[in-house]
């Protein structure tokens, strides 16, 4: 079986100043599947992968239990590793935690100071990029960026858990109601709101920012 590899460059740097194979394997295959070259229920074969990406098979092995813990892929004994499909409930469930936890990370993150440099590069980056898959992991990286200081490592580690989710979720939500540019406004204003110090307006940016995306998501009505 061969596999469309994405052809656009990653969202990590080139493949020859990864530090590692795995981390090239990884930001490969966790490209295809948020840019759906390898579609939900596809069957994930080390061998295959590993020929498509001429590599080893000990790298994709590492980068596929990656993204198990990411939420990306399911590992099914004596089955074998698959693209996860994603359910209406669980993209819901995914943006309804992210509405709980999200808006105070960030408020206790620009309480605390933080560097808002990175989450204006991501911004820069999402509004560059054409392909959904780029966009959608610069915009993860930009709400990580600003609660990156909640001084919380259980409430942090929870919100990183979700990071991936969130992209395929975001991705698959694009393609039925295309919203990037009313999210990008908003996020404009989200990160005018850290810049100038504003803990309590970002974090209610932020709560309507989640909450508006929500609604269209749950609007959508089938599953993703």
């Amino acid at each position: 079986m061969m596999y469309d590899v994405p052809t656009t460059p990653p969202l990590l740097p080139h493949p020859t100043a990864l530090p590692s194979r795995t981390e090239h394997a990884l930001a490969t295959i966790k490209e295809g599947i948020l840019s759906g070259c390898l579609a939900a229920g596809q069957p994930l074969v080390e061998a295959d992968l590993a020929q498509e990406l001429a590599m080893s098979k000990t790298p994709v092995r590492e980068a596929l239990k990656t993204l198990e813990m990411s939420g990306l892929v399911v590992v099914r004994p004596y089955v074998g590793v698959r693209v996860r499909e994603l359910t209406q409930a669980d993209a819901v469930a995914i943006y309804e935690t992210r509405l709980l936890l999200e808006p105070e990370a960030t408020r206790r993150s620009v309480l605390g100071g933080v560097d808002t440099t990175p989450a204006r590069a991501a911004l820069e980056l999402a509004d560059e990029t054409t392909e959904p898959a780029q966009r959608s992991l610069a915009n993860r990286a930009f709400h990580a960026a600003l609660w990156a200081a909640a001084d919380n490592p259980i409430l942090v580690g929870i919100l990183e858990s979700l990071r991936d989710q969130a992209a395929l979720a975001a991705v698959t939500t694009w393609a039925r109601q295309p919203s990037w540019r009313d999210e990008a406004q908003e996020h404009t204003q989200i990160l005018a709101a850290a810049e100038a110090s504003d803990a309590d307006l970002a974090a209610d940016l932020t709560r309507r920012h989640i909450a508006g995306f929500l609604d269209r998501l749950r609007q959508g009505g089938e599953p993703v």
